[in-house]
């Protein structure tokens, strides 16, 4: 019996000695790792912070912002046009310029988080309004021309008929698109937008999860402003490259 017992201590020390030993090894296989590869481990960690901070790219899934931007579609957004951000946060340590209305931006969505892009259309203090697809901005109506009749895929290769326009409205002009077979908050307003806060839509007003469901946007989760289509491809089709897409500046 008691050799039974000082073996089985033997054996205890015997694993603690190979635990140990693997341990050891285990440590100096990362150190080793670590110093192998610390030049990489830097440029991630300074292209992190860049990207978090000074500029970004975007890849769109969604064709809520069609005219303007179709799926496919790999936008540039500058990071400091508004604010200067503790990296990997939404804390601002600096503003550096004010949102204009018709800025393209994207932001983190106050209702889900998700991030999102959207056309800027009210600052603090506009009073915004839609009747019947017609945009008010602090009580003038836009103004629509150059309306021609589209073809807009939907998805699943089924299309729907719709209208694009040019809207003008309160100093800033753009494409929109309108698709009137689908359901869609045509109406609403007015409202007051509060301080340090934006109101969104989609430049496809009919198709997109804008403030209009989401509402108002605190300027801490604005991201920053798009301003170039960097590649393209046509992710709804054949997934060719669309080469005219490329370099395309967003107005």
């Amino acid at each position: 019996m008691m050799n039974m017992t000082v073996q089985m201590q033997r054996c205890r020390v015997g694993w603690s000695r190979i635990d140990l030993a693997n341990t050891i090894i285990l440590e100096a296989s990362m150190k080793l790792w670590l110093k192998k590869n610390r030049g990489l481990l830097i440029f991630l960690l300074c292209f992190g912070i860049f990207r978090t901070s000074m500029a970004d790219w975007n890849p769109i899934p969604s064709g809520s912002m069609r005219p303007t931007i179709l799926e496919g579609d790999v936008v540039l957004v500058n990071r400091l046009a508004y604010d200067l951000k503790l990296p990997f946060s939404n804390y601002s340590l600096a503003a550096l310029g004010t949102p204009q209305r018709g800025d393209v931006v994207t932001f983190v969505s106050p209702q889900d988080g998700i991030r999102l892009i959207k056309r800027l259309i009210g600052v603090p203090g506009d009073v915004v309004e839609m009747r019947d697809e017609v945009l008010y901005i602090n009580g003038v109506a836009g103004q629509y021309s150059n309306g021609q009749d589209i073809v807009e895929p939907v998805g699943h290769g089924r299309t729907m008929p719709g209208i694009k326009t040019t809207e003008d409205v309160a100093g800033s002009e753009r494409m929109v698109q309108f698709l009137p077979n689908i359901p869609a908050k045509r109406n609403f307003g007015p409202i007051t937008v509060p301080a340090d806060q934006y109101f969104f839509l989609g430049d496809n007003r009919d198709n997109s999860a804008d403030s209009r469901y989401i509402g108002f946007v605190p300027r801490n989760l604005l991201i920053g402003r798009a301003h170039h289509i960097i590649v393209s491809a046509d992710i709804k089709g054949n997934w060719m490259p669309r080469l005219d897409r490329i370099g395309e500046r967003i107005l």
